[in-house]
């Protein structure tokens, strides 16, 4: 009588789906080919005006195809068809959002059907979009938060600091105020250091409270979440989440740029939405050793014409090199930008449309960072040892600059001013004379970034118990 051979599981099939901002397919599209080179399953899910650009400003998503065979591109309509009128990944970025959570479930069950998906990776944002259709199909759900730990945490205190008196603020407040009831960051923040939707939340604005208190609390009911950060960086924070929410599988990836390269052994693929200009690079071989300003306010961050006249007085009158980034999108005024070129000597600064970002922030020309803050760039930052001056824009970009300032002492928060004298004195001070003791505190913590990636390090068996999680998920 012959035995009955066992039934062989299948592969796992893994859907990762961000949200279509540079900021969040940035760090997602990392996973996936650090998922992909476990050799397993991957279909990454776009909009078809995200993945455009993908391919029109990056070569490396064909060589990525070419490299994984079981790595394929999907993508979905936003519900905005007129390319003209599209709101694009700038500050209307909220109206695809919003067009994909109330009509995108339809769209997201069929590519689940079609692909027999077996895991859903999904960004927080969607979280409410994924979790029906987890529990239609009986697959798990792992939400990927994109934003840092200390950010998270205090979006998740909000109902708490309502609780307390302490939200929403008022018109009038003193944005000088000591939030005092968020566990873990007692008497860290100031109101000017709340993610920017409670900080400028007004007494009649409970609604738009309720709907972020929504959202994340349903990002909370995955079976896993994935955070781009490291345990030796946010530990308090983490210590935090894990106590509030004890069932919650919480798995710290990051630095997700370094743990591919370290992987690979290579430069991690670029994701952007923008064309580089290398040009930048020949110029930084001329520049001394930690001389150049770095400055680049991210992806969305739109200026007024008086902001960028601020900043570049500022920069000039610190005497000291400087690399500029000014998207094509981000001046309004008409001529202000040539104006600027004009203006600016050769010696002195170079503006460019856009650049390999980790390239630059780990060039040996680099001496400091002037950034907006956002998650991705602060950790690159962190990586390559780049003090920074922060000048935070929205979101979760306020609450990271506090603590680049005030916990990690690796820069300078000039957050809610903008004038070239501040920005001078803050320039010399991370230049010049506080350099040592920045550069000091930036070294000590990109060590510890590589620590967490290298064999044996937390981010390194974080990812190991992912996968064997995610192959867990197979039927």
């Amino acid at each position: 009588m012959e035995t009955e051979q066992p039934k062989q599981k299948s592969s796992p099939h893994v859907l990762i789906f961000p949200c279509p901002a540079q900021g969040h397919v940035n760090p997602m599209l990392k996973l996936a080919e650090l998922i992909a080179i476990q050799n397993l399953h991957i279909t990454f899910l776009n909009t078809k005006y995200i993945h455009n650009r993908l391919i029109q400003f990056n070569d490396d998503i064909q060589d990525l195809l070419e490299c994984y065979p079981k790595l394929q591109f999907k993508t979905i309509s936003d519900f905005h068809d007129d390319e003209e009128k599209h709101p694009g990944f700038g500050e209307k970025i909220g109206d695809v959002v919003v067009a994909l959570t109330l009509y995108g479930k339809p769209l997201l069950r069929d590519v689940i059907v079609s692909e027999k998906i077996s895991c859903l990776i999904v960004d927080g944002i969607f979280g409410d979009l994924a979790i029906d259709l987890a529990h239609e199909f009986g697959i798990q759900l792992i939400t990927f938060r994109t934003v840092s730990a200390c950010c998270l945490w205090a979006y998740l205190c909000v109902p708490k600091l309502i609780q307390c008196n302490e939200l929403p603020i008022r018109g009038d407040e003193d944005m000088d105020r000591i939030i005092r009831n968020m566990p873990g960051m007692e008497n860290l923040l100031r109101c000017r250091d709340l993610p920017s939707f409670k900080r400028l939340a007004k007494e009649n604005e409970h609604i738009a409270l309720d709907h972020v208190v929504f959202q994340n609390q349903q990002s909370l009911k995955a079976n896993a979440l994935i955070l781009n950060t490291f345990e030796d960086l946010e530990a308090p924070i983490l210590s935090q989440i894990r106590l509030h929410f004890p069932k919650l599988i919480i798995y710290t990836l990051g630095p997700l740029h370094h743990h591919l390269n370290t992987t690979k052994k290579t430069s991690s693929s670029s994701s952007s939405f923008f064309k580089a200009d290398r040009t930048c690079m020949t110029w930084l071989e001329s520049q001394p050793l930690k001389s150049v300003v770095y400055v680049n306010f991210g992806s969305i961050t739109s200026m007024k014409g008086e902001e960028i006249i601020e900043i570049w007085h500022g920069l000039l009158n610190s005497k000291k090199q400087f690399l500029w980034v000014i998207r094509p999108n981000m001046v309004q005024e008409k001529g202000l930008l040539k104006e600027l070129e004009e203006g600016t000597s050769k010696e002195q600064g170079l503006i460019v449309g856009w650049v390999p970002q980790e390239e630059v922030l780990s060039h040996k020309a680099i001496g400091a960072f002037l950034t907006h803050s956002g998650w991705n760039s602060t950790l690159e930052s962190l990586v390559y040892g780049v003090p920074m001056i922060c000048w935070p824009y929205f979101s979760d970009q306020q609450i990271n600059s506090r603590f680049v300032s005030e916990v990690w002492k690796i820069g300078l928060d000039m957050k809610d001013v903008c004038d070239r004298k501040v920005l001078e004195n803050m320039v010399n001070d991370v230049m010049v004379n506080r350099k040592e003791e920045f550069l000091k505190s930036a070294m000590e913590i990109a060590k510890l970034a590589c620590k967490s990636v290298s064999c044996d390090g937390s981010s390194y068996n974080n990812f190991r118990d992912l996968i064997e999680y995610i192959r867990s998920t197979s039927p």
